[in-house]
């Protein structure tokens, strides 16, 4: 299960998702991004679906 954590970057609030404790490269991202996915997140199910490795 991943991890969700928050922090800052320059003053703007951000969200941190790790495969696990140890993640190196976390995905993180602000708020104006987190908009953009909710507004697609239809597409991004689509091309995940389509394209993950069985």
């Amino acid at each position: 299960m991943a991890i969700v954590e928050f922090g800052e970057f320059k003053g703007n609030k951000m969200i941190i998702l790790k495969r696990n404790p140890d993640d190196k490269y976390p995905f993180q991202f602000g708020v104006s991004k987190a908009k953009l996915v909710l507004e697609h997140i239809e597409d991004i199910k689509k091309f995940v679906e389509e394209n993950q490795r069985v």
